[in-house]
Formats: C-alpha cells, structure tokens, sequence
C-alpha cells in the first residue's frame, strides 16, 4: 500500500512552527508495515490544496492529511477533500452535542463557529477525538483511503493511535521492524565508511545512518509478515554492525548518553558529581532531567572564576598561575578536589573555552580539558571541538557522559 502524508497549514510553509507530524505518523505506518512514499506541505489555499489532493489520489492508495479542521475561515482541509471528491458536507448533531459537551465539561464559553467542526463528508466515518472538538474523518472512495486528522498533536496522536492503526492493520499483514543503534565518538561519513560493505548488500533489512544532535544514528530495518522473523533478520544484522564499529555504540535502545550512565550508576551502586567550568551547569542539567537521578547523584559545582576553583575545590593557585584555568593541571585539580570534598565514588570536570572569544594560537576556542577521579584513579583528557559556543558545550557534555560509560564498563578512555 503506498501511502502519502499531506500537512495543511500556512505555518507550516512559512517555518512558525516544526512540522512533526510526518515523522511521527511514517514511523507508526512503517510499524504496521505501510510504506510512506510522498511528504506533502502545503499551504491554506483552496485551489493548491486541492491540486495536492488529486494529485495524491492519483498515485497513493493512502492519503493522510493533517490540519485545517479547526473553526475558523482558513481551515479548509474537509472543504477540499469534499469538493474533490465530488461530496457535500453534512451537519452530524451527534458531533454537535460531543462539541458541547466538550465545552460544557471545562466550562469554557461556546463560540458559534466551532460548529463548522460538526460538518463532515457525507459517505464518511467519523472518528472520535478524545482530547479536543475537531473530528478526525476516514473516507473509503473505491480503492482509495482518505483520513483527515486535528493539527494539534496531541489530538493527532490520540485520533491516529485509537481509531486509525486499528482500521489501517486490517488492510495489510507486512510489519515493519527496526532497532536503532545509537553512536557517539565518530562522525556519520566514518561510521557509513565502516559499514559501507553491508549497505552495499543491503536488501531485507535495509541499514541507514543518520547524524543526530551530538550522535549517530544507525537504523536497521527489516520486513516480514511475521514478528519474530523481522526480529530474527535485525538481530543478524545488528551482530554484523557491532563487529564493525562496537566500540562507539552506546545504547540500542535509543537512550541518550546521561541515561546510559545514569543506569549503569544504578546498576553498580556508585554515585557522581560533577565539577564544570565552560559548561556552566550544563552536564548537572542534562543529567538531573533523569527521573530518579538523585539516587546516584550527589552533587555539580560550578566554579567558573579563578577564585571559585580555589575556593569550592581547592584548586592549586600555582596550578592556575602556571598552567592557566583551561589546563589538564587544573582539570585534574577540580575532579580531586570534589572528589576529596565529597562521599562520591565518581568525580568529573570541564575546564575550557567555549568560545566565540578567549581563545589563542595556543589555546583555542573549543580547546576543553576533562579530569576524572574514579577508585583512587585520575584521568585527564584534552579535545578540541568546533562550531559555536552552544555546540561546544553540548558536545563536552556528551563526551563527559561517554567518558565516564566507558570507565564504568572498564574500558580505556
């Protein structure tokens, strides 16, 4: 079945807000084995819209579009579909009344133009929405599909997921399966270098590499009409990839850096602090959005002066003096005072110059400087990141996470 994703809206077109409805919903089809074979944005204009959906009947079997069935003037989505297909618009009392009693359950005023979200095409079905007062509408047109889904995405989600996938499964017996390996450590270009062999032999399942904010993505995908077979064909896979680049694959389970280690920390029964400098707080931040992180957690410091890196972790004055505060001396000083100053089992720093300005021939922006005190042992490490002053943070944090992963599972950093 070849299926094609429609997104109607103005603010879409013009960059306002992040269309995320086409990933979401090409995910959940190719769960259910739908192949998704057209992207479509378009703005609210009768005739191009219009033009969109004669086109899409023409060369897809399934047509998903996405907003426009609002209240006001400009939400024309059901309008075009209707006009198209050469059917009216029926008032549905049914609709109208789940509309009050929408209203009347949050007791917020009824505005009359939300009636026009009780027209819908005559022929169709309805199909509930949970969480807000616009309809989704499935249209059967001979050996076509057409769904309407709300722009709102959680009322997308909650129409798609409750009455879509349950018809949409009847209609095939193919199951997509995929397992994404997560990458840190080396670039996308490397990563694909590394593998090229079995992308060039790639049949069923297919492998494709994705550059992520900070990682590599590797998503192996594979198709059968049997669950346990599509599995069978990625774990194959999957064993042939991880011969090839192993040593940078964090996690299968699409977790993010901070959670790996969060579960090893747990795992092990250890606890970590972190002592930052160039990133502010950051790596604290990223690490206690974890829910539960406090059970490993100590503490993170933030000793961005000269003075806050003598006072808070005792850090060596004649380090500072003769070395400078970006320095593997005073790097290694920061995780030993916070190591010494606290009941961790685990302690980290970052020294460094995020940039745009404070750097030097010797000492350029990006240089950053990592110390690690971990069962008596130190650790320095010294990288060099580009971009601007957000990606260099960033990419310390993560190499701070990754970093400490290897460690824990006794590997070399």
């Amino acid at each position: 079945m070849k299926s094609e994703i429609i997104n109607v809206g103005t603010e879409i077109i013009l960059g306002n807000i992040v269309n995320t409805h086409s990933r979401y919903l090409s995910e959940e089809l190719a769960k259910i084995g739908i192949d998704v074979y057209y992207h479509v944005s378009v703005g609210d204009n009768k005739r191009r819209l219009e033009e969109i959906i004669k086109t899409a009947l023409d060369r897809s079997d399934l047509i998903i579009l996405t907003g426009g069935l609002g209240p006001t003037e400009d939400d024309i989505t059901k309008d075009c579909v209707a006009s198209v297909l050469n059917k009216e618009l029926i008032f549905s009392e049914k609709i109208m009344k789940d509309i009050d009693d929408f209203y009347y359950a949050r007791n917020i005023k009824f505005v009359k133009s939300v009636e026009r979200q009780a027209y819908i095409i005559e022929g169709c079905e309805a199909l509930k929405n949970e969480v807000g007062t616009a309809p989704g509408i499935y249209v059967k047109e001979n050996d076509k599909i057409v769904i309407l889904l709300p722009g709102p995405p959680r009322e997308l989600e909650n129409v798609f997921e409750n009455c879509v996938i349950p018809k949409l499964k009847k209609k095939t017996n193919e199951i997509i399966e995929s397992k994404t390996l997560s990458v840190f450590g080396i670039g996308e270009s490397n990563v694909e270098d590394a593998i090229i062999d079995l992308i060039n032999k790639q049949t069923n399942p297919t492998i494709a590499t994705y550059a992520k904010d900070g990682h590599v993505e590797v998503r192996v995908t594979a198709k059968s009409n049997k669950l346990e077979v599509a599995g069978s064909l990625i774990e194959n896979t999957v064993k042939h990839v991880e011969a090839k680049i192993g040593e940078y694959i964090f996690s299968k389970e699409l977790e993010s850096l901070e959670e790996v280690v969060f579960k090893i920390l747990m795992d092990k029964g250890l606890k970590i602090g972190f002592c930052e400098s160039c990133t502010g707080g950051l790596i604290s931040s990223r690490f206690t959005r974890i829910p539960g992180s406090s059970a490993v957690f100590d503490r993170g410091i933030v000793t961005y002066s000269n003075q806050a890196k003598m006072d808070e972790v005792s850090v060596s004055p004649e380090d500072l003096d003769k070395y400078g505060a970006v320095s593997k001396q005073v790097a290694i000083g920061m995780a030993r005072g916070l190591y010494n100053k606290c009941d961790i089992d685990i302690a980290v720093s970052v020294t460094g110059i995020a940039g745009p300005t404070g750097g030097s021939k010797e000492k350029p922006v990006g240089l950053v400087y990592f110390g690690v005190v971990f069962k008596d042992k130190e650790y320095t490490v010294k990288r060099v990141f580009l971009g601007d002053r957000h990606k260099v943070q960033n990419k310390t944090a993560n190499t701070v996470f990754d970093l400490v992963r290897k460690l824990l599972l006794g590997k070399e950093i």
